[in-house]
């Protein structure tokens, strides 16, 4: 809930359901993975527990990749809303993990060491191994983003770098929504959600690799 001239605005963020790659501890960044039988049951259970909190909303925002757009279309039919206006956006995208993209986590660790995997998932400013741009899972050669400027979309990413590409999305647009009083769900990513938290709440960047 945020507090805006005396009136209650709601402000909804909600990570994915279980994807495929979660359950096989891969890293998934901007591999565009479906979820899991568990992951479709967690965003139905999502929506039943915000439809008996009675909050009408009037937008939705996610992100490009199907474990989102998934998640709110299961949570959107628990709510009978399923025409609420919603905004893909490319910029809520998960946090590109470079070269580690469909990795697994334990193995990686292995093979570079936990420490420097560590620093690599959770520090704030340090990205892992940037993807090269010939490689064919490089965003540029993805139809999907074929109507975004490519010097704008990433190799690998920092989390500084995610709230980076975030926080336009966020003071522009969404921010605007809700100083017009308007609830909104935004259906995205750890990392991507993790940034809007971080400028919501003015955390400092020592305290926000500490959030889930």
């Amino acid at each position: 809930m945020i507090k805006l001239n005396n009136q209650i605005i709601y402000l909804i963020l909600l990570r994915h359901g279980e994807s495929q790659w979660n359950l096989e501890n891969r890293f998934t960044g901007w591999t565009d993975i479906d979820l899991t039988e568990n992951g479709e049951e967690e965003a139905k259970n999502a929506g039943i527990l915000i439809r008996e909190s009675n909050i009408n909303l009037d937008f939705v925002y996610v992100s490009r990749l199907k474990r989102a757009i998934k998640t709110s279309r299961i949570c959107l039919n628990q709510l009978k809303k399923v025409n609420v206006e919603t905004f893909c956006d490319w910029r809520l995208n998960e946090r590109h993990y470079g070269s580690l993209q469909g990795l697994n986590k334990t193995e990686t660790a292995k093979k570079y060491g936990a420490s420097k995997v560590h620093a690599w998932r959770r520090s704030y400013d340090i990205s892992p191994p940037k993807i090269d741009e010939k490689d064919k899972r490089h965003p540029k050669l993805d139809i999907m983003y074929r109507d975004i400027d490519p010097a704008k979309l990433p190799n690998g990413e920092s989390l500084k770098d995610t709230l980076k590409r975030v926080k336009p999305l966020w003071l522009g647009e969404i921010f605007t929504q809700i100083k017009k009083h308007k609830n909104l769900m935004i259906v995205a990513h750890g990392n991507s959600l993790r940034s809007i938290v971080k400028m919501l709440k003015n955390i400092n960047d020592k305290e926000i690799i500490k959030l889930n």
